[in-house]
């Protein structure tokens, strides 16, 4: 492992969670904006004091001790089982193991930060303040830990081929660990708060609220793509032991998956609307980021930009079926962007991955096995945490608070003061 290499990859991840951020309040309304802006530092801090005092415990490293059970002739490595409060963990660097453990309980710490962001984009311009650092804490401390444990930290997710003859689940960048994980948060949170007041008529016909600042959510888009290299390679460094050779690899086909979706996103609109649409371009954009997360330099160039490609044909439809389909009022598209693509990005990589071992159908059986865990046990741990959180602190501003806007019923003044943003006569009252 080359500490230096993974530890400047670590300090670029932060500009990962600073994209994200203007495309979320970007994506929103304008009296909105301060609102999610705050948002994001506190579900970053409540999410980094929490993941260390507790998350940290539950997410364990390989080979560290863990709470495991025998069942079927196999042996379940479930959680890990680390001393709360990181005080196993030394900051001396003493000992590669040391500096190793340090490493990851700061890339952890951060993205643990980015799961919790991920679901504000659902939840934008109606999620209260309180909720979202109270589910910023259940996720890093409970939901992120568990599925971080299975994958990156020794569980039974990473120990397939000895448990059950097949192969390993593999996320290198954290497709599955951080985005599918915040998308399916994501989609909880939309059910939970509602959709936004006027967003749906009395037929299920849904109103046109366009983002307030496109500027800014194509911007966060270069900003993120700084972080996505930084979060892929620290992971890729960390867990699965790639040298400087495979991080220019990262590099490459980050680039190349980002494109691919955003080139896309780009086409597809184009040919169906006449015109390109920016918020969806954008959309495109971070969905080959996420969908080419998962493989990082596990596959070649060519694969990175087919992988990226169909995220950004998939992420332009499914955010249109989940709007007037399913009737959920994602104004960010985080679950079409993050989850959807996460999950192609995972089966993606047992298709096209280079793989020292095993058959390619062990590699896509191993993956479609991750995302069962994610679907089947995941989504449901998630969503029946923010259903049990908003009975005691409800998600959902009230009307008032809809009409007002997040900035003036929460913090008591607007994003932008000198501008009228009550200018709503594309949704009706």
């Amino acid at each position: 492992m080359n500490p230096v290499l993974c530890m400047f990859s670590i300090m670029l991840i932060p500009l990962a969670a600073a994209g994200m951020a203007l495309i979320h309040q970007g994506l929103g309304r304008s009296r909105s904006a301060a609102h999610a802006m705050l948002a994001t530092l506190c579900a970053l801090a409540v999410s980094a004091i929490i993941f260390v005092l507790f998350g940290s415990a539950w997410a364990g490293v390989a080979s560290g001790a863990a709470h495991t059970f025998s069942a079927g002739g196999a042996r379940w490595d479930w959680l890990g089982a680390e001393p709360f409060f990181s005080h196993g963990i030394g900051f001396d660097g003493a000992s590669a193991i040391d500096l190793s453990r340090a490493l990851t309980l700061c890339l952890e710490m951060l993205a643990a930060g980015l799961v919790a962001i991920i679901p504000l984009s659902a939840g934008s311009d109606r999620w209260r303040l309180g909720p979202i650092c109270l589910a910023s804490a259940l996720l890093a401390g409970i939901v992120f830990p568990v599925f971080a444990h299975w994958s990156w930290g020794g569980g039974w997710l990473s120990q397939m081929s000895v448990n059950f003859g097949i192969a390993n689940f593999a996320d290198m960048g954290g497709a599955g660990v951080i985005q599918v994980v915040g998308g399916l948060a994501a989609l909880s949170v939309a059910w939970v708060a509602g959709p936004r007041r006027g967003k749906f008529s009395d037929d299920g016909i849904p109103a046109a609220i366009p983002g307030h600042n496109i500027v800014q959510v194509l911007f966060g888009c270069i900003l993120a793509l700084v972080g996505w290299i930084g979060l892929d390679s620290a992971t890729s460094i960390l867990f699965y032991g790639a040298g400087l050779g495979q991080v220019v690899g990262v590099i490459v086909n980050a680039m190349l998956s980002a494109s691919a979706g955003c080139l896309a996103a780009v086409a597809v609109t184009r040919t169906r609307y006449r015109k390109p649409d920016a918020s969806l371009s954008s959309n495109g954009w971070i969905a080959g980021l996420v969908a080419g997360s998962a493989a990082c330099a596990m596959v070649s160039p060519v694969a990175a930009i087919f992988i990226g490609l169909m995220a950004g044909v998939l992420v332009t439809y499914a955010i249109e079926i989940f709007e007037l389909r399913l009737q959920v009022d994602d104004p960010g598209g985080a679950v079409s962007v993050h989850a959807l693509s996460g999950i192609w990005g995972l089966i993606a990589l047992g298709l096209f991955g280079h793989f020292a071992q095993g058959s390619r159908g062990e590699h896509v059986l191993a993956q479609l096995v991750g995302v069962s865990a994610l679907l089947g046990f995941v989504f449901p741990l998630v969503h029946a945490g923010n259903l049990l959180l908003n009975r005691f602190a409800p998600y959902r501003v009230d009307d008032d608070g809809h009409w007002q806007g997040m900035d003036i019923r929460e913090l008591g003044a607007g994003a932008y003061p000198e501008f009228v943003v009550h200018a709503d006569e594309f949704v009706p009252r």
